[in-house]
């Protein structure tokens, strides 16, 4: 009995190793595009991932036919999801934001504008799927997706430098 618990073990650990050597790069690219972190600097993102890839290995057994990148994309997704909620007021930013300023290419969009843009664009998700996993309708899954893609296609210019003021021109 002992001996057949070791293996099925054994065999579980070979199964989620194989998966995690797998997927834990592209899992890791979309977690730092979720948290705008540049990917040389890039903890939130690291523990993302590590939670993701917790999760799935503690529901490993109980899969059943399921994917397990689906599995831990998903509780990357909402992870992210409730940390932003709780960071920043909600998915949509609230009025203020984290003190430490995204620096990734996706730095200029709201958390959910990133969330809704990687799950749809970086990960192929339907949006039908996406609606569901955030508990959206889908007409405003594809309306945040579409401003998100205009934003990132089309930046919005810098702003000037205000006037100065106070200070008198020289004169020639």
């Amino acid at each position: 009995m002992r001996a057949r618990q070791g293996s099925r073990d054994a065999r579980r650990a070979r199964g989620f190793e194989a998966f995690a050597a797998g997927a834990s790069g592209r899992l890791l690219h979309t977690a730092t595009l979720l948290t705008a972190e540049p990917s040389d600097g890039n903890p939130h993102a690291r523990r993302l991932l590590t939670l993701a890839l917790a999760h799935t290995y503690a529901h490993w057994d109980r899969l059943r036919g399921e994917d397990p990148y689906d599995r831990a994309r998903r509780h990357l997704a909402t992870r992210f999801a409730r940390g932003a909620w709780h960071r920043h007021g909600g998915l949509l930013g609230g009025l203020t934001r984290s003190r430490r300023r995204p620096a990734g290419p996706l730095a200029a969009l709201a958390p959910q504008e990133r969330l809704i843009l990687v799950l749809r664009l970086h990960e192929g998700v339907a949006e039908e799927q996406t609606a569901a996993l955030l508990g959206l309708p889908v007409e405003r899954v594809h309306t945040v997706c579409d401003r998100a893609t205009a934003t990132v296609l089309h930046p919005p210019a810098a702003r000037p430098a205000p006037p100065v003021t106070g200070v008198r021109a020289a004169t020639p």
